[in-house]
C-alpha cells in the first residue's frame, strides 16, 4: 500500500499576514523556517523515499529541506501548481470579508461554486490534482513519498485520495507547517481525460 505524506510548506510574509497567496512567490520567513524544521523531526522515521513538491518557492523550499535532512529525492511538478486566485493574489482575507461578504460565505460554504475574478475554479485545479496524483500511485505502488503543497491545493489532495470534506478553505490556510498521513486505497484514483 502507498502512503502519501501531505505536508503543508512553512509559513510566508504572506501567510502571517493573511494575505491569499494563490500561486505568487513568496519565500518562506523565519517562523517557516522553524515550522520546516519541526516537521523534519516529526517524520524523520517514516522512511520517505521521495519528497515532491510543487513548483511554487515556498513548497520547493521546504521540499528541498525536507529532502536533504532525510537523504531523499526532491522533485518538483510543475502540474500541482496552485489554485489560481487571480486578482484575490496578495489581497488580506478580511478584505475580502469586508468587500464581498457574500462571496466570501459562498467560498467558505460551497467552494467549489466560487472562481476568483481571473482566477480558476476549484474543479480546474481537482482535475489536476486527480491526473498527477493518479500519475504518483502508477509510479509508486507501496511505500511512503511525501507531497508538499500549499493551501487551498492540500484540501484538494486530501479530498482526491481520502474522500475527505474539503472543509473551510479560509481556516486551512493558517496550516502551514503541518502533515498528514493519506493512505492510497487499493482503487487508486483515475486520470481524466
Amino acid at each position: 500500500m502507498l502512503q502519501i505524506v501531505l505536508i503543508r510548506p512553512g509559513a510566508t510574509d504572506y501567510d502571517q499576514e493573511r494575505r491569499i497567496q494563490g500561486r505568487l512567490d513568496v519565500p518562506l520567513n523565519e517562523q517557516g523556517a522553524i515550522e520546516v524544521a519541526r516537521v523534519i523531526d516529526e517524520i524523520r522515521d517514516l522512511k520517505i523515499e521521495t519528497v515532491y513538491a510543487s513548483a511554487c518557492e515556498p513548497s520547493l523550499q521546504t521540499a528541498q529541506t525536507i529532502a536533504g535532512a532525510l537523504g531523499a529525492k526532491s522533485k518538483k511538478m510543475d502540474r500541482m501548481q496552485n489554485v489560481d486566485q487571480g486578482l484575490w493574489q496578495g489581497v488580506l482575507i478580511d478584505e475580502v470579508r469586508v468587500k464581498q461578504p457574500k462571496v466570501y460565505r459562498q467560498w467558505q460554504e460551497h467552494p467549489e461554486t466560487v472562481c476568483p475574478p481571473d482566477g480558476e475554479m476549484l474543479s480546474q485545479a481537482e482535475d489536476r490534482v486527480r491526473a498527477a496524483v493518479a500519475r504518483l500511485v502508477k509510479r509508486h505502488k507501496e511505500g511512503i513519498i511525501a507531497l508538499v503543497v500549499p493551501e487551498p491545493l492540500a484540501s484538494i489532495v486530501r479530498h482526491q485520495v481520502s474522500q475527505a470534506e474539503l472543509g473551510d478553505l479560509w481556516k486551512a490556510a493558517d496550516e502551514h507547517g503541518h502533515w498528514e498521513i493519506l493512505e492510497v486505497k487499493s482503487k487508486p484514483l483515475v486520470a481524466s481525460s
